[in-house]
């Protein structure tokens, strides 16, 4: 086995309070979200995300998030894909961004749901062609016999469709939001005593959240 356990680095910074922290999760994640814009870190809308099939095996990938607000993160697939799959029979699913950088995380636990015809054509709209091409000849995570197999599928659709037509969005595509039921942010502190404050929904309450912090 590789020995990776040199492989570390130490953390510094001012840590996380609770004093520091924004009314609401939306608001804290806007907070860390401009620092890693301002930061100029390489995709900092990249998220993984976590979900599991009908027996509890798990799967994780990296997705780009569209879009957020107070109703939850929005990114796009397949409905066909592995994890459309997934969601279809276990709609929940555990989101991380990971900000390493800036050494922090986010993570999210939440429900699942697709966000409707309107707003998936509103995601699917605004993709260059190219990208709109790729989605509509590949079934997502089927096999394939080979490169040039997807290559061809492609250019296919993309002479049987003139540029100056608008490529349908096909109907096995579309947006899904995480509804989140807790958002944690972690962020490294020295000596591996990080902070991790979680804001947690209370249904009990409403819908209101309460703040909780958790040992490293």
């Amino acid at each position: 086995m590789a020995d990776l356990s040199r492989m570390r680095r130490d953390y510094a910074t001012r840590g996380l309070r609770e004093d520091d922290l924004a009314g609401t999760w939306v608001e804290q994640f806007d907070r860390w979200f401009a620092d890693a814009v301002a930061a100029e870190l390489p995709e900092p809308n990249a998220v993984v995300v976590a979900t599991a099939d009908a027996d509890g095996a798990p799967d994780a990938r990296i997705v780009l998030v569209k879009g957020y607000d107070e109703a939850g993160f929005v990114f796009a697939t397949s409905y066909a894909s592995a994890k459309g799959a997934q969601l279809a029979v276990n709609p929940r699913a555990a989101l991380v961004f990971p900000w390493h950088a800036l050494q922090r995380q986010v993570r999210v636990t939440g429900r699942v749901e697709r966000v409707g015809e309107a707003a998936s054509d509103d995601l699917w709209d605004p993709r260059p062609r190219g990208a709109q091409l790729a989605a509509a000849a590949s079934v997502q995570s089927t096999t394939v016999d080979s490169r040039a197999e997807l290559v061809e599928r492609l250019r296919r659709l993309d002479a049987e469709t003139p540029e100056d037509e608008k490529l349908p969005r096909p109907a096995v595509w579309g947006g899904y939001r995480v509804v989140p039921d807790s958002v944690e942010f972690w962020q490294g502190g020295a000596d591996r005593l990080h902070d991790r404050l979680r804001f947690v929904r209370d249904d009990a309450e409403g819908g209101g959240w309460f703040v909780q912090r958790l040992a490293p």
